[in-house]
């Protein structure tokens, strides 16, 4: 619900002021509608700065019904034409020290045309930028931030970094522990996260302790979290500070997201404003959703230009003496309330100020009213401030009109759903190798990946990505795969066939074929080679620990069932087989046993008659 006032085109292309504002006869909440005054007036910044004070005029009556909802403030006709006499006086005020006698000159200028004479109402006065789509008055801003950070004040999750922001003394460690919590954020659920983070708090309570962690260390505590460049690029970050910046963060946005690596604009916002109380806005997803639904944004929400006003739009609306707990604040009313699908709207600490709550709100009031035999109100002349005031297909910013407003969605229209590029489909063939060790337990061969790409440094089994045309000579390109660690060839006879295993990356939807091969049972003997990747036998308690992907648990585990099914099947056909040879003792001793009986009756003495 906008107030405004601002310089647009009428239909005959005369300059005009637009002035628009609620007004009401009876002062209840259903019957107020908004008013839009056209008023003939040179296009000129003088002008405009004079009705900054009739716009700030207006925008406090307002906000003073709206603080009574349903109060009945404007209900004498006369208050009302008094309040309309006032904003006409400031009309002409303004115009006529514009176009009368200017200053210094001395020379009248022509009389303008009476203004009471040129006001008119008009729907769909078109300007530059719809005020739909933005804040533009400085107290609906402060009542949004003010409803905000008392919602978040009382309702915030009790987080681990959030305690460590508002409790550490310390600068840079306070700004540490924001970067560990917005790098591992990102992504991944909080759920997730809450025990990693408290893990590598626990490991690594300072930059100086992840500086001289290794790479190992690190991947070993990351695994599992996924996205595994993000823990790499951390302790990049850790040991530049320690090392060229005497183990100070930097202090501001700019300097954190051109310095540290794995920074953007985003975390260096979070980092900047939560810890050191930079007056800096942030924008994630969460924060997109509820500026999407709040200013009716249906652009492409991945369109550069549409990202440049999601992020001018937080920085406009950043609280200057919160800045921290607000842009936590937006994040968190994402998260727990303007949810993607089932947003809690009635929960909404700033539905009063949201587009799209108020599109649903009118139209199911225009239902009721059409159930119960009223017509919808419709007045051509009156500016629907849910409505954009740009001609329709023209404003950036709106829903385009390939995708119309779903009335089962409701405020889920916005944002507007980007399309999604479809996952690679790839192939990786896998094989689990398996010895026993000197106390009987087996062990599996692990080998390390590359040191860039994906899951860059992590364990796995020996693995080959299938190329195309080698799907259908998977077994073969994986047992001359294996010579190199074997030390041998490898028959194809000897592969176990295991199973399949589906897992998706964000980007990769990859199917893990599995094999398995006993080397307690085979000739050859497993040896390295200088020109391979590094390698090492280990238990199965110490693969959980070492820092191997999500992938590779579900392929171990997928092993270990079909092992022992395969395992359950061996006790049952070795039942089977005992049966089936003790069946023919058994049958050649009841033989015998019958005819002892014959034969015991035979001879057997007959009694006398």
């Amino acid at each position: 619900m906008k107030l405004e006032v601002l310089i647009a085109k009428s239909i005959d292309g005369q300059s005009s002021l637009k002035l628009s504002f609620w007004t009401s006869i009876t002062g209840t909440f259903k019957e107020w509608q908004p008013v839009v005054l056209l008023v003939p007036i040179p296009i000129s910044q003088y002008v405009l700065e004079k009705y900054k004070v009739l716009e700030s005029y207006i925008c406090c009556w307002f906000c003073v019904w709206r603080g009574g909802r349903g109060v009945k403030i404007c209900s004498n006709s006369d208050m009302l034409s008094a309040f309309l006499s006032l904003a006409m006086s400031k009309i002409r005020l303004a115009t006529c020290s514009k176009q009368g006698i200017q200053h210094g000159t001395g020379k009248p200028q022509k009389s303008p045309r009476k203004s009471e004479d040129s006001i008119r109402f008009y729907k769909g006065v078109p300007s530059q930028e719809s005020s739909l789509h933005t804040f533009s008055s400085a107290v609906e801003i402060e009542l949004f931030r003010k409803r905000l950070l008392a919602w978040y004040n009382n309702c915030k999750r009790d987080l681990p970094w959030r305690k460590l922001a508002t409790t550490e003394a310390d600068a840079d460690r306070r700004a540490y522990a924001v970067w560990v919590s917005e790098i591992m954020l990102q992504q991944t659920q909080v759920a997730s996260v809450i025990n990693y983070y408290n893990r590598w708090m626990q490991k690594w309570p300072t930059l100086q302790d992840l500086a001289g962690a290794s790479l190992e260390e690190v991947n070993e505590l990351w695994a599992g979290l996924g996205y595994y460049s993000r823990g790499k690029r951390l302790q990049e970050g850790a040991r530049k500070i320690v090392s060229e910046m005497a183990g100070h963060m930097p202090r501001t946005a700019e300097e954190l997201q051109k310095l540290l690596p794995g920074v953007g604009k985003y975390t260096a916002g979070a980092i900047a404003s939560i810890a050191f109380g930079q007056v800096t806005g942030v924008v994630d997803g969460n924060v997109i959703r509820v500026l999407c639904r709040v200013r009716a944004i249906g652009a492409d929400p991945t369109n550069s230009a549409v990202t440049d006003r999601f992020w001018a739009l937080s920085h406009t609306l950043v609280d200057p003496a919160h800045p921290g707990d607000f842009n936590q604040a937006m994040m968190e009313l994402g998260a727990m309330v303007c949810t993607p699908r089932a947003p809690l709207c009635m929960k909404c600490p700033v539905r009063q100020h949201c587009r799209a709550h108020h599109r649903v709100e009118k139209e199911l009031e225009d239902s009721a009213k059409r159930l119960t035999g009223r017509s919808a109100s419709k007045c051509s002349w009156v500016l629907d401030v849910e409505e954009c005031a740009n001609p329709a297909g023209s404003c950036s910013l709106c829903l385009p009109p390939s995708e119309l407003w779903d009335p089962s969605l409701g405020v889920a229209n916005f944002p507007r759903k980007a399309a999604k590029k479809p996952p690679r489909i790839e192939s990786t063939a896998t094989c689990v190798l398996q010895r026993k060790c000197h106390e009987d337990e087996p062990e599996y061969l692990i080998v390390q990946r590359p040191s860039t790409g994906l899951l860059a440094g992590l364990w796995e089994f020996p693995s080959l990505l299938l190329g195309p045309g080698q799907e259908k000579q998977q077994k073969a390109t994986m047992a001359n795969h294996l010579r190199a660690w074997v030390g041998s060839d490898v028959a194809v006879g000897h592969l176990q066939h295991v199973g399949e295993v589906l897992h998706i990356f964000s980007h990769i939807r990859q199917t893990y074929i599995i094999y398995f091969l006993n080397l307690d049972k085979y000739e050859g003997n497993c040896k390295t080679e200088a020109t391979l990747p590094p390698c090492r036998w280990v238990t199965k308690a110490e693969f959980q620990n070492s820092a191997v992907s999500t992938a590779m648990k579900k392929v171990l585990k997928a092993y270990e069932k079909w092992s022992s099914t395969i395992s359950v099947s061996k006790v049952a056909k070795r039942k089977r087989d005992s049966l089936c040879a003790s069946k023919p003792v058994l049958e050649a001793e009841s033989s015998s046993s019958k005819r002892q009986l014959s034969l015991d009756l035979f001879l057997a003495p007959h009694p006398k008659s």
